[in-house]
């Protein structure tokens, strides 16, 4: 059994706890929240903690808060020598303390709160300071998900970056496909298939592949009708730059 110590009560927390109770080589041994309310319909309060003087031992201690606090709770904990991994994508291995071993566990997927995640279909990016590390890092992962990945903490920013452009980016996408369909009385719903199919696409397609679209036909007289249909500017500009973006790269 790998013994954790999880450090933290958001999204990411959360999920880990649910899947890491589900996992069977894997116990739980400890959480630690500031509040420790926030994880109370999850473990029993005596498995819960607030003092960091008061955390118990285990294999891996694995910080999971916003990237901002990391640094903070790194230099909290009150011993040496251990694992001590942060599940961020953009931070790297360097925002944790010299005394510990450091690494990364970072799961790549976007977390909502109560909104259950199969983590078996979830890539698990590791990285480790010390290579005696990753076989427990790399067993840790697979205890949960099919895919254990290596990355480099520059590769790790590369990758977050990419995965702002594939969901939160292409998520406010859909958030102003939902307010022009709700602005029409139109289901939002009726674009569902298409969304899915998209996806689809690129599991077999390149993404430059399975492009189409008025810009990449070079349709001008479409372009104006939904540049003139569009009265938000914000929502103008950004459909301007998709629009040349998508012509650039046919150009390529």
């Amino acid at each position: 059994m790998i013994k954790v110590v999880l450090i933290g009560s958001g999204n990411v927390a959360q999920h880990l706890i649910q899947v890491f109770l589900q996992a069977q080589e894997v116990d739980l041994v400890q959480a630690v929240a500031r509040n420790p309310s926030h994880l109370a319909a999850l473990l029993p309060m005596d498995k819960i903690t607030n003092d960091y003087q008061k955390i118990t031992e285990a294999d891996v201690y694995i910080i999971a808060v916003s990237d901002d606090a990391i640094a903070e709770v790194a230099a909290q904990l009150p011993f040496n020598n251990r694992l001590v991994v942060h599940t961020s994508g953009s931070s790297g291995i360097s925002v944790l303390q010299d005394n510990n071993r450091k690494g990364v566990f970072y799961p790549l997927q976007t977390f909502t709160k109560g909104k259950a995640i199969d983590f078996a279909e979830i890539p698990i990016c590791i990285e480790v300071q010390h290579e005696e590390d990753y076989q427990l890092l790399e067993k840790l992962g697979h205890c949960i998900a099919q895919k254990v990945v290596s990355l480099s903490s520059e590769q790790r920013k590369s990758l977050h970056v990419a995965a702002v452009f594939v969901c939160n980016f292409v998520n406010h996408l859909y958030h102003i496909g939902h307010e022009i369909c709700t602005e029409h009385h139109i289901p939002f719903e009726v674009l569902h298939p298409l969304i899915q199919e998209t996806a689809r696409k690129i599991e077999s397609l390149a993404p430059s592949a399975a492009q189409t679209g008025p810009a990449l036909r070079n349709d001008t007289k479409t372009i104006e009708k939904h540049l003139d249909f569009i009265e938000n500017p914000e929502y103008k500009t950004i459909y301007q730059l998709l629009t040349q973006s998508i012509q650039h790269v046919k150009k390529l």
